[in-house]
This record gives C-alpha cells, structure tokens and sequence, in this order.
C-alpha cells in the first residue's frame, strides 16, 4: 500500500485553519447553549463553507476542492472535539452529500447536486432506520411504487438525524418482495407535500439537526430523484453496501475520536490542577496509568482512523479495515470518555458541563452507523470465517 502522495502536512493546515476559526468565533458557553437549546450554529457553518471545507469530498470538476477523505475525516474530527452541533451538519453535507451522490449518483445528479454541496448549499440525512428495521438493513419496509413515471412513496423511518434541517432525505425503499434484489435509494425532498418530520427527545447530538421520526405518506415524486437514475432502480443494496458505507463508517468514528480527545483533554487538565491527600491527583498512581492508557488508546484509535482513510482515498476497498475502525474506536472512545469523567469526579456529572455533554454524546456512536455488534458481524465475514 502506497499512500505517500497524501499530504500530512496539508491535513495538518486544515487542522490548523479550522481550530483557529473555533477559537475565535466560539464563545466558551457556546457548545453548552447549542446543545440546551437545539440551536444550529449557521453562523460558524458559514465560516467553515467559506473555507471550502464542504468540498474536500468532491472533484474539481464539480466544484470542490478535490475529493481528500483523510482530509475531510481530520475536520470532522476537529469540529466533534468542540460540539456535534458543528460536526453534525458537516457531515450531513460534505459526507452524506458528497460521498453518496459522488458514488452513486448518475453524471446529471452529480452536476446537479454536487456543486451545491461544495457550496455548503445542500444537507442530506441518511433515511434507512425504519421502527422495526435496524441492523438488518434490507429488510425496510417503505415502499416506492412508479406509476405514470412518477414515483410513490409510503412508510415511515426513525431515529433519522438532521432529517429536520435537510434539504433531501437520502431514502432506502422497498420496490417489491425480494429482500436484496428490490432495494432503491430515493431523494426525497424535506418539504414535499405528504412529508412529515417530528423530533425525537435523544440524549446526546441535541444540536439543531434533531434526531427525527418521519413519516411519507402517498409522497409523489419526480423519477429523476432516484439515485442512480434509471440504471439505479432496485440496485440499492449495491450502493448500500457499496465504498460510500467504508466512509461512514470512518465518519462515525472521527466523530467518536473528536469526542474522545476532548474529554482526555479536560480530564488531562483536572488532574494537573487537583490537589488531594497533598498531591496533585496527577501523581496518585492509579490516575496517572488511568491517563496514560488512555493516551495510548487515543493514539491507537487515531492510527486506525488514519489507516482506513487512506485506503479508501486510495481507491482500495476496506470494508474491514473501516468495520474495525468503527467497532474499536467507538467502544474505546466511550471508555475514555467515561473514564475522564471518572477523573474529575462529581464536576464531570454537573449537567451542563462539557463533560456530562461529552459522556451524552458518545455513548451514541457505539449504536449509530452501524451498531458493534454489526461490525463484529461484518468482520467475520469478511475475514471468512463461516458461520455454522
């Protein structure tokens, strides 16, 4: 594997430039106000896009800044380390926008939308999770049916995140009773008429892209909304299944290492200030090894990352390599995050505190994208290990 024509010292300026933003447009109280009051930071979005950040998943040729997924993960990263208020709707764009209509789309798709997403100009949510449906994907149950070249849509998904500030739910449907084989993907817009979005109360990633329940109700659209165009009917699963899932896989757990860093950090901090028993708590044995393991881990976490995304830069499939990603970093960030809020104690349970957010967030990831107990699944077979 040849990786050396991926700038390190270029994903380091985006690091650079986007902690410089946040530092100067980020008040303190900030994160904490964002996630009390499920308010959309559009003002700092706004910075970010002008940056050019959306584009970093999308060719020149459709108006980005050319597709750089390590660079890309490194702002996710960034954003999660201050509020997933931020990070969210970065995602929803550069990624659940990008990567999908980039790999899926048809060419007059990608002309049309990719140039918006570039743009900032243009938010996806991921619509899959239905009320019964979870880990077993293909077994949705909204149903498309074409009729006079329209194309009808009914049922219901759940726990869809941002649905309420998207401009298109990026839909998996039904289109007749073989499970794999009858699977679509349908850009369903936000505001068409049958549409209806409610929030759901979720204990973390309470920024203003809310975690909803949707409803689609004799939903009549143009067959130009179907990903893939007339070659995409019923290869949904294909596209589901496809490279755009090793990235969200590699997204989840970015935004998992940004929490999990700035935990370790507030933890790091504490322990260099608080005196107990005479000594900085830094000096009791037990807490110092609790933190170096944990900078260990962290540095494990970020290595796997980072090894994932440039395969997948590089055009390599790592339906594996993103599995295992997603599986240890999300498991190991929860326990770092917990074990930081162990270190500062009572203050790490004042709600309202960064770290109680923190510990509110995380304990998401290991669930989203993909629950652990699915990537353990997805590692076995890939690896071939057989099943009975």
């Amino acid at each position: 594997m040849n990786f050396d024509t991926l700038d390190a010292g270029e994903i380091q300026v985006i690091r650079d430039t986007v902690r410089r933003l946040l530092s100067d447009y980020v008040e303190r109280d900030d994160p904490a106000r964002w996630d009390a009051d499920s308010i959309l930071p559009t003002e700092i979005l706004q910075k970010l896009v002008a940056l050019g950040l959306c584009g970093l998943t999308i060719p020149e040729q459709y108006g980005g800044a050319g597709r750089n997924i390590p660079a890309a993960l490194a702002v996710v990263e960034e954003l999660s380390m201050k509020s997933l208020a931020l990070a969210v709707p970065y995602i929803m764009s550069a990624f659940y926008g990008g990567i999908n209509i980039l790999e899926c789309g048809t060419e007059e798709q990608r002309k049309e939308f990719l140039p918006l997403v570039a743009k900032g100009e243009l938010l996806l949510a991921f619509g899959v999770t239905e009320p019964d449906v979870g880990g077993d994907v293909a077994s949705v149950k909204t149903m498309a049916r074409r009729r006079n070249g329209r194309v009808v849509i009914n049922g219901s998904k759940r726990f869809i995140t941002g649905a309420n500030i998207a401009d298109f739910i990026y839909t998996l449907v039904k289109t007749g009773d073989r499970k794999y084989q009858n699977l679509s993907i349908v850009l369903i817009p936000r505001t068409a008429k049958g549409v209806t979005i409610s929030k759901i109360e979720s204990i973390g990633m309470r920024g203003g892209a809310y975690t909803c329940d949707l409803t689609f109700d004799d939903v009549d659209l143009s067959e130009s909304l179907i990903v893939g165009g007339e070659e995409g009917w019923d290869r949904g699963w294909e596209m589901m299944a496809g490279p755009g899932l090793d990235v969200e896989r590699l997204e989840v757990a970015a935004t998992a290492l940004g929490l999990a860093t700035a935990a370790l950090h507030d933890a790091w901090e504490y322990s260099k200030n608080r005196k107990q028993f005479g000594m900085l708590i830094c000096g009791h044995q037990s807490v110092r090894h609790m933190l170096a393991d944990m900078q260990t881990e962290l540095q494990a976490c970020r290595l796997m990352v980072d090894h994932a995304a440039r395969m997948a830069q590089s055009g390599m499939r790592c339906r594996t390599e993103s599995a295992m990603a997603k599986l240890f970093v999300c498991e190991r960030a929860k326990q770092i995050v917990l074990n930081s809020q162990a270190i500062l104690g009572a203050y790490g349970c004042v709600q309202g505190s960064d770290m109680e957010r923190l510990v509110r967030d995380i304990l998401i990831l290991p669930i989203a994208g993909g629950s652990s107990a699915i990537q353990r699944n997805n590692i076995a077979s890939s690896l071939g290990l057989p099943k009975g």
